[in-house]
C-alpha cells in the first residue's frame, strides 16, 4: 500500500475510548502510543473526530499529518 503521492504510507492511526470520564479520540504514532488526545461529548461525536482522523490519515503523509494535529515529531 502506497501513500499520499505514491510515497510511504502514513502509519499514524486512530482508536477510541470509553471509559469512566467518557468518550476520548486518541492518535496513536506508529509505535501504537497515544500522541494526542479529544474528549468527547459522547459516541457519536467521537466517531465523527475519528473519522476526519482516518480520513488525514489517507490523504496526508506522516510529516503534514505531524503538522496539522501539531504532534510531535518522532522520538521528541
Amino acid at each position: 500500500m502506497t501513500g499520499p503521492s505514491g510515497g510511504n504510507p502514513n502509519r499514524y492511526g486512530v482508536r477510541l475510548d470509553h471509559g469512566p470520564s467518557g468518550w476520548r479520540a486518541l492518535i496513536v504514532d506508529p509505535g501504537g502510543r497515544p500522541v494526542s488526545e479529544r474528549a468527547c461529548s459522547d459516541e457519536t461525536e467521537a466517531r465523527l473526530y475519528a473519522s476526519t482522523v482516518q480520513q488525514h490519515i489517507g490523504w496526508l503523509s506522516e510529516e503534514q499529518f505531524r503538522r496539522y494535529y501539531r504532534l510531535p515529531e518522532p522520538g521528541a
